[in-house]
C-alpha cells in the first residue's frame, strides 16, 4: 500500500490540470456506439479509462492508442454479446453506463467490480428502470448491488427511475438514444443535476434529438446513428479543486492551466463557492490565477451540483473564519467510500472541530495538526486529505494513495514541482 509523508509547504508556480474523466468516459463509450472510427485525445489514463475500455471491446468495438489519441471503431449502436464477465474496477460510471447499455443485446451480459462496487455503489434504480422496459435485470446476490445480470432486448417504451443518483439517469439517457423504439424516461428524486447536463451536452454535441420537462421527464426516439468524431478532453474541474484549495490554505500564489471556462462540467461552481469564501481567484479563459491575501469565511454550501466536492470543501471550512456548513450531500455516502463519514473521521484525527450530519458536515474553523490517515481507498479523500496535509502542523503520512491514480496520475510530480514537500 503506497503513502504520502507530507510536510506543511508553500507553493509557487503552474500546474496544468489532468483531463476531465466523465467527459474520458462519455467519449469512449459513444465512440464505440457511433458508426465509423472516431479519434479521442487527451484522455485521462487512469484505471477507470482503461475498464471502460475493455468494456466497449467486450461489446464489439475495436480500440487501439496512439501517441495519446485513442482510436475507436464503433459498432453503429448494436452492442455484440460479450464472451466475458465485464469488470468494472473501482467505476460506478462504467457499471451504471454500461450496465444500462447491455438492456440493448439479446442475451445475458454480467458485470462486477472491486469490493466497493460490489458492496457500496448501489444499483438496483437502474434494476428496476430496465426491468419496466421489459429486459431482464438483476442482482445475483438480490442485494441491490454488483454483480449484476442484464439480458435485453427492451420491449416496452416508458420506465422510471429514482434519480438521487446522476449515473442510472445518464445511462437510461445513453440507452434510451439507441432503444429499438421511442423511450420515455420517468426520474423523481433527480439530484447532481449538473451530470445530467454533461450528459446531455452529449447527445447535443452528436445530434441525438430528445424532448425533456426540466429533470423529470425525457422521450427520446431510438434508433439512433451517430457519425464518428473527434475530440479533445478538457481539464477535470474536479481535479482543479485540489490546487486551488492548496493555494487558498497554504497562502501562495498559483497558476492552473488547461481548464476551460465555458465547459459545462458542474464542479467549476467551487470557483463561485470559494470566492464566496473570501477567496482571491482571478478566472480566465483557460486557467485559473490564485492570488495570495485572501481570508476565508464559513458559509453556507448545498453540495448536491458539485456532490465531489463535498471532502475538499470540509478540508477548507477547517481553514475558514466561523462555521461552514455542507448540505444536500446525501449521495456522498454511496461513492467510492462514504465520503462524509471518512472526512469525518479523518479530519477529527487531524484535530478539526466537525460534525457529521447525514447529508453533510458542519466544521468550524480550527487548528490541524500531522497525523497518521487514511484514503478509505477513495482518491477525493486521499485528495483531500494530502491538501490538508500540506497546511497543517507537523508531518502527516496518507496510506492507500495509489487511489489518487483514479482521476489525478499525476498529483504527486505536479505538487513536487510546485513546491509541496510530499515524499512517497
Amino acid at each position: 500500500m503506497a503513502i504520502y509523508k507530507i510536510k506543511p509547504s508553500s507553493l509557487k508556480g503552474s500546474l496544468s490540470i489532468p483531463p476531465s474523466k466523465s467527459h474520458t468516459l462519455r467519449a469512449i463509450l459513444f465512440a464505440a456506439l457511433a458508426k465509423g472510427t472516431s479519434k479521442i485525445e487527451h484522455f485521462l489514463p487512469s484505471p477507470d479509462t482503461k475498464a471502460m475500455i475493455e468494456a466497449v471491446r467486450l461489446l464489439g468495438a475495436e480500440v487501439t492508442i496512439e501517441s495519446n489519441i485513442m482510436i475507436i471503431k464503433g459498432v453503429a449502436g448494436k452492442p455484440t454479446v460479450a464472451d466475458d464477465v465485464i469488470q468494472c474496477e473501482n467505476s460506478g460510471l462504467v457499471l451504471r453506463l454500461i450496465g444500462a447499455i447491455a438492456g440493448l443485446i439479446p442475451a445475458y451480459t454480467i458485470l462486477t467490480g472491486d469490493k466497493s462496487i460490489r458492496h457500496k455503489r448501489p444499483i438496483k434504480p437502474l434494476l428496476i428502470a430496465l426491468r419496466e422496459l421489459g429486459a431482464d435485470a438483476y442482482s445475483a446476490r438480490g442485494d441491490g448491488y454488483a454483480p449484476i445480470l442484464i439480458r435485453g432486448p427492451i420491449t416496452k417504451n416508458r420506465a422510471t427511475l429514482d434519480g438521487k443518483d446522476s449515473q442510472p439517469v445518464s445511462g437510461m439517457l445513453i440507452t434510451a438514444a439507441f432503444a429499438p423504439h421511442p423511450i420515455e424516461l420517468y426520474v423523481y428524486n433527480a439530484g447532481e443535476k449538473p451530470w445530467i447536463d454533461l450528459t446531455l451536452s452529449w447527445l447535443n454535441r452528436l445530434q441525438i434529438p430528445y424532448m425533456a420537462d426540466g429533470y423529470s421527464y425525457y422521450r427520446l426516439q431510438g434508433n439512433s446513428i451517430i457519425a464518428p468524431f473527434s475530440y479533445s478532453v478538457p481539464g477535470d474541474w474536479g481535479s482543479a479543486a485540489f490546487p486551488i484549495a492548496a493555494a487558498l490554505l497554504t497562502n501562495s500564489d498559483l497558476t492552473i492551466n488547461n481548464l476551460d471556462n465555458e465547459d459545462i462540467q458542474g464542479d467549476k461552481k467551487i470557483l463561485s463557492l470559494l470566492q464566496e469564501m473570501g477567496a482571491k481567484i482571478a478566472i480566465e479563459k483557460n486557467s485559473v490565477r490564485v492570488e495570495k491575501g485572501g481570508s476565508l469565511r464559513g458559509i453556507k454550501i448545498d453540495i448536491n451540483s458539485c456532490i465531489d466536492a463535498l471532502p475538499i470543501l470540509a478540508v477548507v471550512g477547517a481553514f475558514a473564519e466561523g462555521t461552514t456548513e455542507i448540505a444536500g450531500g446525501q449521495i456522498a455516502r454511496e461513492k467510492e467510500s462514504d465520503r462524509i463519514a471518512a472526512i469525518t473521521a479523518e479530519l477529527k484525527k487531524m484535530g478539526a472541530k466537525i460534525e457529521e450530519r447525514q447529508d453533510g458536515v458542519i466544521i468550524q474553523k480550527s487548528t490541524l495538526k500531522g497525523s497518521e490517515l487514511e484514503s478509505h481507498h477513495d482518491h477525493r479523500i486521499a485528495l483531500s486529505l494530502s491538501i490538508a496535509a500540506l497546511a497543517a502542523k507537523g508531518e502527516s503520512t496518507i496510506h492507500g494513495v495509489e487511489c489518487t491514480q483514479k482521476s489525478y496520475p499525476g498529483f504527486f510530480p505536479d505538487f513536487h514541482a510546485i513546491g509541496a514537500k510530499i515524499e512517497i
